[in-house]
């Protein structure tokens, strides 16, 4: 798979993505975002609206061009990013219900060639 971009696994699954979602997927083994043992920020961002995987994903990209994929992302979590990330950000929320479709990926297509 040739994408203009690292993909990363920004789940709890943690490594076990890359045992257990990966091979269903066809995905090659994947870097993990590790994610830091919960805090009072995270309390505190929980009731202002932000996920709590917001911080740590902004602190991976470390002001490098990125797209997060998530059925938990609100307009607090696009704010916050907007606010603290220097570089190109895509926060997309899917369905849960019904995952990833053919709209997601024009969206997330659309957004990598705009690069």
């Amino acid at each position: 798979m040739s994408l203009p971009c690292e993909m990363v696994w920004a789940t709890t699954w943690a490594a076990d993505a890359n045992e257990c979602i990966a091979p269903r997927l066809g995905l090659p083994d994947l870097a993990v975002v590790p994610w830091p043992e919960p805090s009072a920020d995270d309390e505190r961002d929980e009731r202002a609206g932000l996920h709590w995987k917001t911080r740590t994903l902004v602190g991976w990209a470390a002001g490098r061009p990125f797209a997060w994929v998530d059925d938990e992302i609100s307009d607090a979590d696009r704010g916050w990013v907007a606010a603290h990330h220097g570089g190109r950000a895509l926060l997309h929320r899917v369905d849960a219900r019904s995952g990833l479709g053919d709209a997601d990926y024009r969206v997330l297509a659309a957004w990598l060639r705009s690069a």
